[in-house]
């Protein structure tokens, strides 16, 4: 089974590490990839860019709009996503506790829908 493993980081607690520390985390966090990639459970992985780069896009009642950054107010942050295959949600539960950003936000494991099966189902070719 295929789960994405979004990173939600908050902000805050980013501008908090020191230099050092920042590079330590993310030279972690690039290790644990690579780890999970010659394992074949990492499908892929990417680093989003900051939410001031961002542009949330709206289509209600036939009007458009665009508005800079996310939409939600929030603190923490959609940083970056994991593709990731496992047998089953406690494994991919298991490899989303290994990420170090669980320290600095959150870490959120949602299945991911077969696409092919979706298409059959609503009758797209």
């Amino acid at each position: 089974m295929k789960f994405v493993v979004l990173i939600y980081s908050d902000e805050s607690l980013l501008e908090e590490l020191s230099p050092r520390e920042f590079s330590d985390t993310m030279r972690g966090c690039i290790e644990h990839a690579d780890d999970l990639r010659k394992q074949g459970q990492l499908l892929d992985s990417q680093i989003l860019g900051p939410t001031t780069a961002a542009k949330s896009v709206r289509v209600r009642n036939g009007k458009q709009t665009i508005h800079d950054g996310p939409f939600a107010e929030t603190k923490e942050i959609i940083a970056g996503f994991n593709l990731i295959e496992a047998e089953d949600m406690d494994e991919a539960v298991r490899i989303g506790a290994t990420f170090p950003w669980t320290r600095t936000g959150c870490v959120e494991i949602r299945p991911v829908q077969d696409s092919a099966l979706m298409r059959k189902q609503v009758g797209a070719t």
